[in-house]
């Protein structure tokens, strides 16, 4: 089989995938037993291909999935912490703009009974 490229592996379906992907491991089983039995070095050669592209079939099959699992979860209140951006442990602890906006009791009557001063400027 000849080297796969990732770009038209995203344009397949999953089960196209999935099919692709057997097809690879049984032909990777081949090799192997042929690299045991004493067989061409052309064909061992080969399996470095194949190895990678076995890779390359799971690297597109898991984003395909997360990317669904994304689409899934947008509209969600929660998210699986793999799902969420990773960004730096601090600003993940940060308040939330709507958090820090947020005013005390107190403070809200202070703003109620004691509204900002107008000063009139003599010129």
């Amino acid at each position: 089989m000849v080297r796969v490229k990732a770009p038209a592996l995203r344009a397949k379906s999953k089960d196209e995938l999935v099919k692709q992907l057997e097809e690879l491991k049984a032909e990777l089983s081949t090799l192997q037993v042929q690299k045991v039995t004493g067989g061409a070095t052309n064909k061992l050669s080969k399996i470095k291909d194949v190895r990678k592209s076995i890779a390359r079939c799971h690297t597109v099959l898991r984003t395909n999935q997360r990317e669904n699992l994304r689409k899934f979860y947008q509209k969600k209140k929660y998210m699986p912490l793999d799902l969420r951006p990773k960004k730096t442990r601090a600003i993940r602890r940060q308040l939330t703009t709507h958090e820090a906006g947020l005013k005390t009791l107190r403070q809200q009557k202070k703003d109620a009974h004691f509204g900002q001063r107008v000063f009139a400027i003599k010129a």
